[in-house]
């Protein structure tokens, strides 16, 4: 699972036009931490068909801006430049994976 760790990694990645979910979190967040696991499940579950990214909010502040992140963890699922839909806080495996097949479909 990659780290995006400049605004020119996030633009590279948005122009590839691949459906992508991002996981905007921080190393201090607890729900973060309790998340990633998850996360890093499906990245290996859907790799090659769908980008899942995380994001650090304290580092990455302008992307978090730009999707209005006030709270984490904050996940977005995007195909392109196009927010399909998001989550906020803890999910569970099966309501993310429904979100990524949405991406596909």
């Amino acid at each position: 699972m990659k780290t995006i760790n400049s605004n020119k990694e996030f633009n590279d990645l948005v122009a590839t036009g691949k459906p992508i979910m991002l996981d905007f979190y921080a190393d201090w967040c607890g729900p973060c931490q309790q998340l990633l696991p998850t996360v890093e499940k499906l990245a290996k579950e859907f790799e090659g068909q769908v980008e899942i990214v995380k994001i650090n909010v304290d580092e990455q502040r302008d992307i978090a801006s730009k999707f209005q992140v006030r709270s984490i963890p904050s996940l977005f699922f995007m195909v392109g430049n196009k927010v399909k839909s998001s989550h906020l806080g803890m999910a569970s495996d099966v309501t993310l994976r429904k979100k990524i097949q949405t991406l596909l479909n």
